[in-house]
């Protein structure tokens, strides 16, 4: 089966000034059908600009850019926007959940940018589905101010998946979460990644990057390293570490 995406000889070269600014420098890459990867590296390393061609939200200066075999690398900016929608599912670290509105009526946000139009009860239950995977279908009708900060989370990766993406892309999806939080929301990706859906994350958490299951390390525009990962950490595993811990230090707070 051929990759999903193959990226060969991508460049971007920004203009700042006078000055040229080589973002990124060749990189050629594939992705398969079912991978996990997190993208790892430094400010300016080029990670973003790489995750940005990814999403087609830029278009590279040079090279080629296959998305599920369509070269995507020079489309206009409108038929770009038809290809996110259609093959790409988005999550960020700071949830860009709209504040007066219901964690259902969020998730059914994409379904309205949508080539092809959708009623309005196909779209209550795609939109119930997706939040069902993410396991907060109960909480359909809460405001995210009344979700914490994981479940607005899990909101988010609902709305992602809305449209039946091919790729998920999540750029530092648990920046803004406590550790245990973290795990929890890495257990939903897990889960989603043992169901065939392709992962794409950008991390600086080396934690985090080992509950996928293949790390690329991006230094100067270029990927430096390309493995898989070893000893890979599983979501409930950690949990249950984590769970034991705590009861621990309770029975040692009460004896004392």
């Amino acid at each position: 089966m051929p990759p999903v995406v193959q990226l060969q000889d991508i460049h971007k070269i920004y203009a700042s000034g006078e000055v040229q600014v080589h973002a990124v420098r060749g990189i050629s890459l594939d992705i398969h059908k079912g991978e996990f990867i997190a993208i790892m590296g430094a400010s300016g390393s080029g990670k973003s600009t790489l995750m940005n061609t990814l999403g087609c939200l830029d278009r590279p200066t040079s090279g080629r850019y296959l998305l599920d075999g369509i070269d995507v690398s020079d489309l206009a900016r409108n038929e770009r926007a038809d290809i996110r929608n259609q093959k790409l599912g988005f999550v960020f670290q700071g949830f860009n959940l709209l504040a007066r509105t219901s964690a259902l009526e969020n998730v059914e946000l994409p379904m309205l940018y949508a080539a092809r139009r959708v009623s309005s009860a196909e779209m209550r239950g795609r939109a119930m589905d997706a939040l069902d995977i993410v396991g907060l279908a109960a909480r359909h009708d809460h405001l995210p101010n009344q979700l914490s900060g994981g479940q607005q989370q899990r909101v988010a990766i609902a709305r992602a998946l809305v449209n039946r993406p091919q790729i998920l892309l999540a750029d530092e999806p648990t920046g803004n979460l406590d550790s245990k939080t973290s795990i929890e929301v890495m257990g939903v990706f897990q889960k989603l990644n043992d169901e065939g859906i392709t992962i794409v994350m950008v991390t600086h958490e080396l934690d985090i990057a080992h509950y996928c299951k293949r790390n690329l390390i991006v230094r100067d525009g270029l990927v430096v390293r390309d493995e898989l990962v070893k000893d890979r950490l599983i979501s409930c595993e950690e949990l249950a570490k984590l769970q034991h811990a705590e009861a621990a230090a309770k029975l040692t707070h009460s004896a004392s």
